[in-house]
């Protein structure tokens, strides 16, 4: 199996028998398991049933690299530390290294500071299950720039990492190279995708649409990053994307013919 992983966000809803088969199709190593109602781990899900299905995978020969919550760790919710633990508990019992987590309203001047103090305060813990935490470029922290800055604030260390969605921080203005100097020696798992212009967010086929995927690999390799490569396909919020398998067979052409 390759360096090469999805979200299940592409196929909503699916059992982990399906799963299994699409990664052994496209020959793809690992997977991101959406943690929401309706799929393979709901966030109320036991730790015993998350053990399972991390075993049922492991036993395909699949890694399961991720856990996708959607915790926004800068919300006005007052239990979103507590929310954040029992995320951080399922995903060592599924058996992945990673917990992705999100920013929160970038409306709310406060949400940067209550991020920083909910991530440096769950560094203890994310150690004690050996996972680490990937804050995400994406809504109050669009841009790899402020991602590192809440990264920094929070002292910076090695269980808070970054996650790059190549989508994001291209849209809100912040060049590529820019993205990746940013994140650099942050830089723990990249979500790739391609939509059709910064204005119009409709996933399209890898290389067929805006996205400068090209350079985004090799800019990659510049700063060194030897993570996996993860689709991240967005059928559950768009049904009229193409089908997954279309989807995974353009994201393995294109990491075929990419140097």
């Amino acid at each position: 199996m390759s360096r090469l992983a999805f979200s299940t966000l592409g196929c909503p809803g699916a059992p982990v028998e399906q799963v299994i088969e699409l990664a052994r199709r496209h020959n793809c190593g690992g997977v991101e398991l959406r943690c929401a109602d309706g799929e393979i781990l709901p966030p109320d899900v036991t730790q015993e049933h998350a053990a399972t299905v991390g075993r049922q995978l492991a036993d395909a020969g699949i890694d399961v690299i991720c856990l996708a919550s959607y915790v926004q760790v800068g919300a006005r919710a007052g239990d979103t530390g507590e929310v954040l633990l029992r995320h951080l508990e399922l995903t060592r019992a599924v058996g992945a290294p990673y917990l992705r987590v999100f920013g929160g309203d970038p409306e709310d001047p406060d949400t940067a500071d209550r991020a920083v103090e909910r991530l440096a305060g769950a560094t203890e813990s994310a150690a004690d299950t050996g996972v680490r935490i990937l804050l995400e470029t994406h809504d109050a922290f669009l841009t790899g720039r402020a991602v590192a800055d809440v990264l920094h604030r929070a002292g910076n260390p090695p269980q808070l990492r970054a996650l790059w969605d190549v989508v994001n921080p291209w849209r809100a203005g912040e060049s590529l190279a820019d993205t990746a100097a940013a994140l650099t020696g942050l830089l723990t798992h990249v979500q790739l995708k391609d939509v059709a212009s910064p204005q119009d967010l409709t996933p399209v086929l890898p290389s067929s649409g805006a996205v400068p995927l090209g350079e985004f690999r090799r800019l990659l390799d510049e700063i060194g990053y030897r993570g996996w490569f993860s689709l991240e396909w967005e059928a559950a919020w768009y049904p009229q994307a193409a089908p997954l398998d279309q989807a995974l067979a353009a994201f393995r052409s294109l990491m075929d013919d990419t140097p």
